[in-house]
């Protein structure tokens, strides 16, 4: 997997991630889920907290293969006041 591409949205409480999978296995994965991190940054950088959502891998994934998932991310707006931001950081992939 690779690390995450970021890009704002029209809304500061949502950004568009794409993420490139590689399988590098000698078999196709079928399925599999993606958790994405996004951290709500302050206006003076401060981290007030991470959010998790989960989505479906790109699936299936063919031997040797690389294929990316694009998601838009949003955290509740309310979590987001004016001065904030929302970035996606942490990323971990469940195979299946």
């Amino acid at each position: 997997m690779g690390e995450p591409e970021r890009a704002a949205t029209d809304r500061r409480w949502c950004e568009r991630v794409t993420l490139t999978f590689h399988n590098s296995g000698g078999t196709a994965v079928r399925s599999g889920s993606v958790t994405l991190g996004t951290h709500v940054i302050g206006a003076l950088g401060v981290d007030w907290a991470t959010i998790e959502a989960t989505e479906d891998l790109p699936a299936p994934i063919a031997p040797g293969a690389r294929e990316h998932g694009t998601w838009t991310v949003c955290v509740d707006a309310w979590r987001v006041p004016l001065g904030m931001r929302v970035e996606t950081r942490d990323v971990s992939v469940r195979w299946e």
